[in-house]
């Protein structure tokens, strides 16, 4: 049998994906023979990390790389490469468990009165492994978790009621209503076993027909809570409509009491405060969900609108729950804005509501999970080492610079031939060896090794401080002045050297290597305009004193640093990474305490033509000038004890040198995402219905991947970036057949 030749563009953790799914069957070789072609020295994507040999061998990442416990298919993926690498136990990361722990602590930012307060949330660590869950809930499954959180918190606003003489009782008056009651009431009357006064008067007022039925809102959630776990309640096409009625009307009475008893004492009682804006949310989210019969329609029908907005469509309350910091952590945590204007928001009501309810509802062991390491070195070099061991083959410094379209032999559009840029030349005829070793750990270097490349270009690379991963490079210049002639190039012709193409490039880079193909397909062409994407800033310090030697004042019972948003510009997220110092290199006599991660969206509105090479410079010069304002201004609410007399206190900055001041900052690290392989993809509200699917291009032999495709997430994470390589391989070679969560957005 001949084998069929699949080429793949790009190292990001699709591309890789769908490279494991493919050689994941027994045999594969005698099928197919793939080939990776990357760009620069490394994988990873917008997921690289590296190693920076001269400065402690520290990890230097894109942002912040993080895990959510609901990233079901992604511990599904990264379980199979550690149990099939199968590392010796001396190696430092040796299993997935080792490599990735779970963290509970996260904290959102409130600007009351001027000020910033921290609301420190501890998430409950549940059994199970990540990799055993499921993203397939259902809006009752919302529903059921809502109405428990419920349960729990209108007894505290019961209480905070009768301290403050305001009332804790409800009455039914109209028809329709009362019918509503009776219903409920004939549901439930069975299940529960009640001797309280208010359940006698309730049940009393239904069974006389009163005009009036008398109730409590904690009688009411109760018993709401017991409706909605009745096998005989939500049965599709059977009564779920009555049911939701009956929930839709229950929650909004609640909700008017809350409004009407409690909203005037908000502002002295934090803690109250937090815990309306938590059931004033969880209210809308649901209300919307009956209303808009996402039930029925999938998660896609609300993606018309933006999530701030279907929020207070659905009855949240605009002064302290629509711009309140669970929304903007939200919108923080998916750089939600385009342009990197932080005044316009935009991410889709679907994607935003999905993605909260599989964070709260499908996580296992922590919500988030750290990992122990560099991205890079945590998932990028173990899937390159198995993939070497299973005989797929890496082309390094291949820069994708051209697809261009023709017809197959049965008259269809497909990719004809890829052009490839040949950043360097070996300085031997084996293969580029990309992994260094540091403290027993397989890692990318932040650079090229240079040994291995010819000597003349690299002397010329690291003279021209050339960067091979940038689309604004000069490299071809420099190139051709000091050599007489042009990069070389290699063109793939299809039949030649591929028979299927998988383009593993991020959406900002199809207007710049396929304009053809996107002028003979109007639906790619749709896709590439309207799925949109951000650039981001990303700054790392490295520290002498812990958090709570700066000043943070919170510390769960775990003992765990913060992850935290919702904060101010220009860095609105940070996280404490204290946990990657001794994966790092650094004397023992003279090493960092504490290590600080920030990241958030990078305001640039146009990006200029690739001959302007100084524009990653100017932007990364901004980066900076963001990361002084950060220390000298925004982070004395966190970090009080990092200044004195409101003078940041530049020595806290850990340094390798005898250097003092703000010079110490030199000795960081921050950088800026702005290639278009590199920014972040966005969900504006609309842009759902123009991604395709990996085989939704005309072009037969082309395979599209990445987090900007159709996925069932449809947002810019890991997770999509892994099920859209599941679909990839799956479009391909039938494997894997299911894919957890992938049909959320479609009619049930």
């Amino acid at each position: 049998m001949e084998q069929e030749k699949i080429a793949i563009i790009g190292g990001g953790v699709a591309a890789m994906t769908a490279a494991l799914y493919l050689t994941e069957q027994p045999n594969w070789q005698q099928k197919r023979h793939i080939t990776v072609y990357q760009q620069g020295w490394r994988l990873g994507g917008k997921g690289a990390s590296g190693r920076n040999a001269a400065m402690g061998q520290r990890i230097e990442e894109h942002g912040l790389h993080v895990w959510f416990g609901a990233y079901v298919n992604s511990f599904k993926t990264i379980e199979t490469v550690y149990d099939k690498l199968q590392r010796p136990p001396t190696s430092a990361l040796s299993t997935w468990q080792q490599a990735l722990k779970p963290h509970s602590f996260i904290a959102l930012e409130e600007h009351i009165d001027e000020q910033w307060q921290t609301w420190p949330i501890e998430f409950p660590v549940l059994p199970g492994n990540p990799a055993n869950g499921s993203l397939d809930i259902t809006v009752w499954d919302f529903v059921k978790m809502t109405l428990a959180w419920l349960k729990e918190w209108i007894p505290q606003f019961e209480l905070a009621a009768r301290v403050k003489a305001k009332s804790t009782q409800l009455t039914t008056k109209k028809l329709r209503d009362r019918y509503l009651l009776r219903y409920f009431h004939q549901q439930i009357q069975t299940l529960v076993s009640d001797g309280s006064e208010a359940w006698q008067t309730f049940t009393s007022d239904i069974h006389n027909l009163n005009q009036e039925i008398t109730s409590t809102p904690s009688l009411l959630v109760d018993k709401l809570n017991s409706f909605v776990q009745s096998n005989n309640t939500l049965q599709p096409q059977i009564s779920e409509k009555k049911d939701s009625l009956v929930v839709w009307y229950i929650v909004r009475k609640l909700k008017r009491w809350i409004n009407q008893e409690l909203t005037e004492l908000l502002d002295e009682n934090a803690a109250l405060r937090r815990i309306y804006i938590c059931a004033d949310l969880a209210i809308a989210m649901l209300v919307g969900l009956i209303k808009d019969k996402v039930y029925r329609d999938g998660f896609g029908v609300i993606n018309k609108y933006d999530f701030r907005q279907w929020l207070l469509k659905n009855g949240a309350n605009k002064q302290y729950s629509i711009d309140s910091a669970p929304v903007r952590g939200f919108y923080d945590l998916v750089f939600a804005y385009p342009q990197g204007d932080f005044k316009k928001p935009n991410v889709e009501a679907g994607v935003a509501a999905l993605a909260m309810l599989r964070i709260g509802l499908c996580y296992r062991g922590g919500v988030m999970w750290k990992m122990q390491a560099g991205m890079g070195d945590v998932i990028f070099a173990p899937l390159y080492e198995l993939l070497k061991q299973r005989g797929v083959n890496f082309e390094f410094f291949h820069q994708l610079q051209q697809l261009t379209p023709g017809v197959d032999a049965s008259g269809q559009n497909c990719v004809a031939s890829v052009l490839l840029q040949q950043q360097v030349s070996l300085n031997s005829s084996s293969e580029y060896q990309p992994l260094v070793d540091v403290k027993n750990l397989a890692c990318w270097p932040s650079e090229p090794l240079y040994q291995q490349i010819n000597p003349a270009q690299a002397l010329l690379l690291k003279q021209n401080n050339i960067n091979l991963e940038s689309f604004w490079s000069d490299w071809p210049s420099c190139y051709q002045a000091h050599f007489g002639a042009q990069l070389p190039t290699k063109t793939l012709q299809f039949k030649d050297d591929f028979d299927q193409l998988i383009l593993g490039v991020s959406v900002a880079s199809l207007e710049h290597v396929c304009p053809q193909l996107l002028a003979i397909d109007d639906n790619f062409a749709a896709q590439a305009k309207n799925v949109l994407s951000v650039a981001t800033q990303a700054s790392q310090l490295w520290l002498n004193k812990t958090d709570q030697q700066l000043g943070w004042q919170y510390v769960p019972f775990s003992e765990e640093g913060p992850i935290l948003s919702g904060f101010s510009e220009p860095f609105d997220t940070w996280a404490a990474m204290q946990n990657l110092i001794d994966k790092e290199q650094w004397p023992a006599s003279n090493s960092p305490q504490n290590i600080a991660y920030f990241c958030s969206a990078f305001p640039c509105q146009e990006y200029p033509p690739q001959s302007d090479h100084g524009f990653p410079a100017q932007a990364k010069a901004q980066v900076k000038t963001n990361l002084t304002q950060l220390l000298t201004t925004n982070m004395q609410p966190l970090w009080p004890l990092a200044y004195n007399d409101n003078d940041f206190d530049w020595s806290i900055l850990y340094v390798k040198d005898d250097v003092t001041g703000s010079a110490r900052l030199a000795q960081q690290y921050w950088r800026v995402n702005v290639d278009p392989s590199e920014r972040y993809v966005l969900s504006v509200a609309g842009s759902s219905q123009y991604r395709l699917a990996t085989d939704g291009t005309q072009f037969s032999n082309l395979f599209i991947t990445g987090d900007w495709i159709k996925t069932g997430v449809n947002a810019g994470c890991v997770e999509a970036a892994v099920m859209a390589g599941m679909q990839t391989a799956r479009a391909l070679c039938g494997y894997p057949q299911q894919i957890s969560g992938e049909y959320a957005f479609e009619a049930l």
